[in-house]
């Protein structure tokens, strides 16, 4: 089976300067030198105007809270780099990284009672889901308009029917796009035994399970470091919506604070267009902080560049042409929807444009690029 094929990363150049001054009060001049300035610089010039920056200033300290510690994907790797390279002084916010532990409805609960202001989740679905349990949170972009689950089984399996009788291992819960992938095929559930396993990729080919959900940036690059023989099935392959990389916020913060949620996003998708280009040097930014964690595993930066790559060119290859980086699409949201309350996820679909504000990443572009001046 094969992945469709990925268009080229889109790596846009600067926006016009007018264009972005006309657009977003972007206040720096304009000027012939577009390179990233590096965190060492001790000066760096704001590129929004003094009423901007006052009113981002005054927020005070705003945090962002990771969906998994400090890996280096796509939600996460940008604010990283962000802060590092300087993207967020240059808006006049004081952003505070802190990590997460991959409770992503915790994450929702942190925001919706604004112990943080920002938040990774792992897909619109989740969106849904908090609110649909009362946890008031809004998506204001989604990186990924595929779905990142996978489900890997050994060399040999031929057909999906196949895994009826046999053991599959998944990391809490059969991810509903893996569910809705497997009925397509025609395998009934009720046939496979399904069983809670940790993070350890190895059980698949040591047999302790016949199949492993996963990650598709994640276990099959080390199963592959372990010569593993493996069969690795996408849910898109069999025409199943899904969705990654989320940023969210509370209604809240977003309606008290409008300037701050759109110059944060601007900041991440200047961030998201180094990174593309400089990969390792940001994976090295979060190793950095990694190192402060008490809670660290230790950081493996070749692995986290790889699921940086990997992500960072499923997020380019998945966007539609002449669409922004991050753009919502509540058509394809309903879609993943669907797939939650045929699996029992949720009872109805609700009426979803109360959980997402998309005007907040398409003010952060002009024409599908970045607004933020040459020499900013």
């Amino acid at each position: 089976m094969s992945t469709p094929a990925p268009r080229s990363p889109r790596r846009h150049p600067r926006t016009a300067c007018a264009a972005a001054v006309s657009a977003v009060l972007l206040a720096t001049a304009c000027g012939t030198n577009g390179a990233a300035e590096t965190p060492q610089e001790p000066e760096r010039a704001t590129v929004v105007d003094e009423e901007r920056c006052a009113t981002n200033r005054a927020i005070g300290t705003v945090t962002y809270l990771t969906g998994y510690q400090y890996q280096s994907s796509v939600s996460i790797l940008e604010a990283v780099a962000a802060d590092a390279l300087g993207y967020f002084d240059r808006v006049c916010l004081d952003v505070e990284i802190v990590p997460g532990s991959g409770d992503t409805i915790g994450n929702a609960r942190s925001v919706a009672d604004a112990s943080v202001q920002f938040t990774s989740l792992g897909n619109e679905g989740e969106v849904i889901q908090a609110n649909e349990q009362g946890i008031g949170i809004v998506g204001i972009a989604t990186y990924g308009h595929v779905g990142i689950a996978n489900l890997m089984t050994p060399k040999g399996v031929e057909e999906l029917t196949d895994l009826e009788g046999t053991v599959l291992g998944h990391k809490g819960m059969l991810p509903p796009p893996v569910a809705a992938m497997l009925v397509s095929e025609g395998v009934d559930l009720d046939e496979i035994e399904q069983e809670l396993v940790g993070y350890d990729p190895s059980i698949l080919p040591a047999g302790e399970v016949d199949s492993l959900t996963g990650y598709r940036s994640n276990e099959p690059f080390l199963l592959d470091a372990m010569d593993a023989q493996f069969i690795e099935w996408l849910p898109e392959q069999f025409g199943v919506a899904g969705s990654f990389g989320v940023m969210a916020t509370s209604p809240d913060f977003a309606d008290a604070h409008p300037t701050a949620v759109e110059d944060f996003l601007r900041a991440m998708a200047q961030a998201f267009e180094y990174c593309q280009e400089n990969g390792r040097e940001c994976v090295e930014y979060a190793a950095a902080l990694d190192a402060e964690n008490p809670e660290s595993y230790g950081y493996d930066v070749d692995h986290n560049l790889r699921i940086w790559d990997a992500e960072q060119e499923l997020v380019s290859s998945y966007t539609m042409e002449g669409k922004p980086l991050g753009y919502i699409d509540l058509n394809k949201t309903e879609e993943e929807a669907a797939i939650l309350e045929e699996y029992g996820q949720l009872e109805e679909i609700p009426n979803l444009e109360p959980f997402f504000r998309p005007a907040f990443i398409e003010a952060v572009h002009i024409a599908g690029e970045v607004s933020w001046p040459e020499g900013g």
